[in-house]
């Protein structure tokens, strides 16, 4: 199994390249226009550009890191999938391992999900 992560300080984001190129493989039609912050660009589902109802926001397209489409992405744009303060990469894990992401200040990595006991006070 593949898994996205950050390996660096800041924390997981994506490239306004790989956004519109995951929203292309997962067939969202969108619009964009400048945000008019230093964040880059709004995006929105194609015909409502600036609706705030209808703002699509990386954030609901990132959160499965097992994702087949994200996971394309990064392995085809490479350092061009980094958005601001990424250093994104690919870890290879065994089908069978149950795992959650662990990070630090924005750095992850996979780790695989044990048992804990804590004893009653």
């Amino acid at each position: 199994m593949k898994v996205a992560i950050n390996r660096c300080f800041g924390g997981f984001g994506l490239s306004e390249k790989a956004f519109e190129l995951l929203l292309a493989k997962k067939g969202v039609p969108f619009e964009k226009r400048d945000s008019g912050y230093s964040t880059g660009s709004a995006y929105y589902v194609a015909g409502h550009l600036g609706h705030v109802d209808h703002e699509l926001s990386e954030y609901q397209y990132i959160q499965n890191r097992s994702d087949s489409d994200l996971i394309a992405v990064i392995e085809q744009l490479g350092e061009e999938a980094n958005g601001w303060a990424a250093d994104l990469a690919v870890v290879d894990i065994p089908e069978d391992v149950k795992w959650y992401i662990d990070e630090y200040d924005g750095i992850e990595h996979v780790a695989e999900i044990h048992r804990t006991w804590y004893g009653n006070d």
